[in-house]
């Protein structure tokens, strides 16, 4: 996947979404797991105030103290954590945890309990909570500041606890909705991998259409495409159809022609009858290769052909023909062959191969096929004298125009080519030793 990958951007997407729900959630339940703390120790400080309030005597004139003091042994034993503290009239009363120290008690709105967190011994964070009392008119009525505070260190080490918890469990829905993520994504993407193996199909001749059978999101997308597919083909047709009106229409001509060239021999004139008969071999190889174009095309992706039928019948054409007669024809080919291309434009191209091949062999001929992938390899060799390198580059240029001026030639090697590649093959002319090795390579169809 590169930076340009749907697939990347969707997962990176979803990651950084999971990762930050996760770690927000995680801080959140952390957060109320603290104050779910908080508000039940401040519950237990509650008791403990009102053990202290409860505890309080009511003397006239006599000195503030606390006739029965908090049962909590962490209230005596100094710096323990737990503190009560009495303010009023100017006198103060603390528990002996607190020992030397004092709560600082806050400024705070007259009536009800208030809760707060405070510096306390040690410069250590402690929760208090605070209520003001007034005594009782036999007492004096005087208002009275009662506070009992405790470490928040215990809340600390709890919440530490939960966040030690609960961090493994998060850790693994982590990796579980990841997982759930990513087969969201291929789910979700998997309609564009049809779509490609559609447009796979049709490329190889297997389809003509995407079809419908795609989700809501996707089918204005294979609408157009399949428009544009129409498209195409109705105005390929169009134009094979021109070509092929435009062949027709050279044929009368040609035939005037022909009559012509007849008429200069008879009067003599070998050497221009010679000329203008090449000229019309070539037209009319033109017009031939134009209209088996237009008529290939007419046939489209319902074409097949059985290679190893076809060949036999060329090869038993050809070996009746004065130049094929005399030479010994082998052929070699895999069983179950089925071509993606009409069995008469095969028959043409492996004719016009075989008929080359034949022409300039001195004792054998060979056509040797075998399945290669999604298509079929298949050789025409002779053992005749080759044609040099250079000239197998020049041809190759030129299209593969081997043969332009023998007559009986059939649609000639640059029909051939132009036929595999119609049928999106390959053609491919190369020496051997000895010979000429004419390879092709066809779509076949693949059960």
């Amino acid at each position: 996947m590169t930076r340009r990958s749907l697939r990347l951007r969707l997962a990176l997407a979803g990651a950084a979404s999971i990762i930050a729900a996760l770690v927000a959630a995680f801080f959140v339940l952390s957060t109320l797991f603290e104050r779910h703390v908080e508000r039940r120790i401040a519950a237990e400080l509650m008791l403990h105030l009102n053990q202290v309030i409860a505890g309080l005597a009511e003397q006239p004139g006599a000195t503030l103290h606390l006739v029965k003091p908090p049962v909590d042994p962490r209230f005596e034993r100094p710096l323990s954590g737990l503190y009560w503290q009495i303010e009023g009239d100017g006198k103060r009363l603390r528990s002996r945890s607190l020992w030397d120290d004092v709560l600082a008690l806050p400024d705070i709105p007259a009536g009800g309990v208030h809760t707060a967190t405070i510096k306390g011994p040690g410069d250590a964070s402690l929760l208090l909570v605070e209520r003001e009392v007034v005594t009782s008119e036999r007492a004096g009525a005087l208002p009275l500041r009662v506070a009992v505070a405790i470490d928040r260190t215990d809340i600390s080490r709890a919440t530490d606890e939960f966040e030690g918890d609960l961090l493994p469990y998060v850790q693994v829905l982590a990796v579980l909705l990841l997982a759930a993520s990513f087969v969201q994504i291929f789910v979700g993407l998997r309609p564009l991998a049809t779509l490609t193996e559609r447009l796979s199909a049709i490329r190889a001749g297997k389809a003509e259409r995407l079809g419908t059978d795609f989700p809501d999101e996707v089918l204005p997308l294979t609408g157009e495409v399949d428009a544009l597919l129409q498209s195409r083909e109705n105005q390929l047709r169009k134009a094979r159809e021109r070509a092929a009106d435009l062949a027709h229409g050279f044929k009368t001509p040609l035939q005037i022609l022909s009559g012509d060239v007849l008429r200069l021999r008879e009067r003599g004139e070998e050497s221009v009858a010679r000329d203008i008969e090449a000229i019309i071999l070539r037209m009319r190889r033109h017009v031939d290769h134009e209209m088996a174009r237009a008529r290939q095309a007419e046939r489209g992706h319902t074409a097949r052909s059985d290679l190893g039928r076809v060949a036999s019948q060329v090869v038993s054409v050809v070996s009746r023909t004065p130049a094929g007669r005399d030479l010994d024809w082998q052929q070699e080919i895999e069983p179950g062959l089925i071509l993606r291309i009409d069995a008469e434009d095969l028959a043409e191209i492996l004719g016009s191969l075989a008929e080359n091949a034949a022409r300039y062999a001195k004792t054998t001929v060979g056509i040797f096929a075998r399945a290669e992938g999604a298509a079929a390899a298949i050789e025409v060799v002779d053992d005749g004298p080759g044609i040099p390198e250079e000239e197998i580059e020049f041809v190759l240029k030129r299209g593969g125009r081997l043969d332009t001026t023998s007559e009986g030639a059939g649609l000639g090697l640059a029909i051939a080519e132009s036929f595999v590649e119609e049928a999106n093959g390959s053609f491919v002319l190369e020496n051997r030793k000895p010979g000429l090795c004419a390879r092709i390579m066809l779509p076949r169809i693949v059960a």
